[in-house]
């Protein structure tokens, strides 16, 4: 079955570049992001996993652990984390895992046969400090990711874990966000000081509210 929104993360102990990782513990209390890449030696892939690699500190600044998944093994990730250094400037510095039983990818639903029958497909989950799944998205093999685009929806989540707000299209963090309809004028006017305009009684924008750091 698919895993949905809202659903616990399924958790799992692995072999990884890192040594023998259990998820739910190497997240702790922190957000997690999860992805498969469809193999190693591989130019798409290289370049995503060097990008990540890159922007580690961003995710860090947020409060996410970055963890990877394939069905190569452990000492093939390891050979081409050699490739990935060479060629995108930066080494792996987060862990692998190796998933030549395909149990992770079972479990996450990460092989759609119609596109790659072998391999598993580009897929994220975003997990949250209580391990719930806040965000999927899957790409194919041909099409890398945007590094941004993950940061920026983590950010809107992190944000919307904290207050009674949602966020609007293309929402960049320090933009305007849009209240919660189930919020009356006036309890709106106690939860964000800073006012907000109307547009409609169901589109009130008020200025983003601050939000706790997730060091």
């Amino acid at each position: 079955m698919a895993i949905q929104l809202g659903d616990t993360a399924p958790d799992f102990t692995a072999d990884t570049t890192e040594g023998r990782i259990g998820l739910h513990e190497y997240l702790g209390e922190d957000w997690g992001l999860l992805f498969s890449h469809p193999a190693d030696f591989t130019p798409v892939c290289t370049t995503e996993l060097g990008e990540l690699a890159r922007r580690k500190g961003d995710f860090d600044a947020r409060g996410v652990k970055l963890i990877g998944v394939s069905v190569d093994p452990v000492d093939s990730h390891r050979r081409w984390s050699d490739d990935i250094a060479e060629t995108q400037g930066v080494a792996l510095n987060y862990p692998l895992v190796g998933d030549e039983d395909r149990t992770v990818a079972e479990l996450y639903g990460m092989i759609h046969p119609n596109a790659l029958a072998t391999a598993t497909v580009r897929s994220v989950f975003v997990i949250g400090p209580d391990k719930k799944v806040k965000l999927t998205l899957t790409y194919p093999a041909n099409v890398g990711r945007n590094v941004d685009e993950l940061l920026r929806v983590i950010d809107a989540l992190q944000l919307s874990s904290e207050h009674a707000i949602s966020t609007p299209v293309n929402w960049r963090d320090g933009d305007e966000v849009v209240i919660s309809p189930a919020l009356s004028d006036d309890e709106a006017r106690e939860r964000f000081p800073k006012g907000f305009r109307t547009l409609k009684p169901y589109l009130r924008l008020t200025p983003q509210p601050e939000h706790s750091p997730h060091p």
